[in-house]
């Protein structure tokens, strides 16, 4: 599918489509964090009722599993459909993360909806990473980081509306009524993929073998740790962004979702702009980015007290984050050669691997009785040391031979 080969309305539409299951993930992945308090109390009531901060830490481990899934699934299951005709398997991931999501909202103890978060997770890098091959092959050389931030949008639109909203309803109806909302939002983008997707080949050729060469790229090593530990900085925030809420700021629980959409406006904003400006200046908009995550993170921990500034540094915590999202995608895709599958699919493993650290070093900052704005701090550091990663990545490109490079250095 092209512009020379497919109208740019059926275009329009095969994105659209892909950009709803986009929207479902990004509500699986993020309404979680808001309702934190609610999954605590209901499957683990003891330990909510003897020590809230000891059952909040333990509820994040639900998004660590999501991550680990994403972390497991993305290069296992890209490698693995490399040759298949992409629009069949768009459909067949659709169809498993609506699966995996009704599952959720009906196992009943701690252990099983970890183990279903588990699964819901495992589609996820496959989904992106080929939904993201199509989106760039849709918009032509030149555009590739604004296909990339298109299919990015269904993602940062569900932290304005699917998020926020999630969250409302798991407040009033119970946490799990948020996650019989996303898996209708899978169903629905099941059936606009089906019908809206045209036939997009794969590469039949293409084995394992071959897409598991893209871990002899030093290049690529590189940036899957700048996606995994800088970017992982965000989630240390985001994955406690309820109890800065309601025990920093002192603010009532019904402001989490006012918080939420902002952080979403944030994000939708800075995805796309992160597109352009990563098609015009990647190297400059990959390291300015970094840089100023670790600003505004530190910001967040010294001024949360005040919900005034705190949501007005969410907002630009959401915008400075995404940026950085097509723009670390773009890179992975420049430097992997012709490994293009499994490298489109490993920024999401290696994303998540960010949301599972960055959880995870939340909740052990939190548990150790540092208090919720250590969380902030935490994330500050994994963006200078991504930040690091960066710098020594760009200066190992330079003094390789110039025709040994995987990419001109940008």
């Amino acid at each position: 599918m092209n512009p020379s080969t497919e109208s740019r309305g059926a275009a329009k539409w095969a994105l659209l489509s892909l950009a709803i299951g986009s929207f479902g993930i990004g509500m699986t992945e993020f309404v979680v964090m808001g309702l934190l308090p609610e999954i605590a109390d209901e499957l683990l009531p003891t330990l909510w009722a003897s020590s809230p901060e000891d059952a909040l830490s333990q509820a994040g481990w639900l998004i660590s599993l999501y991550a680990l899934g994403v972390v497991v699934g993305a290069p296992t299951i890209a490698g693995f459909v490399a040759r298949f005709p992409r629009h069949r398997v768009m459909i067949g991931l659709a169809l498993a993360l609506t699966l995996f999501n009704a599952l959720t909202v009906f196992l009943p103890t701690f252990e099983l909806v970890g183990a279903s978060r588990f699964l819901a997770g495992l589609p996820h890098g496959a989904y992106f990473g080929i939904g993201a091959l199509v989106a760039a092959d849709v918009m032509g050389p030149g555009n590739r980081a604004k296909g990339v931030a298109f299919i990015l949008t269904g993602l940062t639109v569900a932290n304005v509306v699917g998020v926020p909203v999630g969250t409302f309803l798991g407040q009033l109806w119970g946490w799990r009524a948020a996650f019989a909302v996303v898996a209708l939002v899978f169903a629905l983008a099941t059936l606009c993929i089906i019908f809206f997707v045209p036939e997009h080949p794969g590469s039949p050729g293409r084995t394992m073998r071959e897409e598991l060469g893209v871990f002899r790229i030093p290049q690529v090593w590189f940036t899957l740790g700048i996606g995994a530990i800088g970017f992982g900085g965000f989630f240390a925030v985001y994955s406690y962004i309820a109890p800065l809420v309601t025990e920093v700021s002192g603010s009532p629980e019904w402001a989490v979702p006012i918080v939420l959409v902002l952080m979403g406006v944030g994000m939708t904003a800075g995805n796309l702009v992160g597109g352009h400006l990563a098609d015009i200046d990647l190297r400059r908009t990959l390291l300015f980015g970094l840089a100023a995550m670790a600003v505004v993170f530190a910001l967040l921990a010294v001024l949360a007290a005040w919900i005034v500034t705190l949501a007005l540094l969410v907002l630009v915590v959401g915008f400075v984050s995404s940026v950085l999202s097509p723009t670390i995608q773009t890179r992975l895709m420049d430097v992997a050669g012709d490994n293009q599958s499994i490298a489109a699919a490993m920024n999401h493993s290696a994303l998540n691997i960010g949301n599972s650290l960055g959880a995870f070093l939340g909740g052990v900052v939190i548990a150790a009785g540092w208090g919720f704005t250590a969380p902030s701090w935490t994330g500050a550091a994994l963006a200078v040391a991504g930040l690091g990663i960066a710098l020594l990545s760009y200066r190992s490109q330079a003094r390789m031979p110039v025709g040994a490079r995987a990419v001109e250095a940008v």
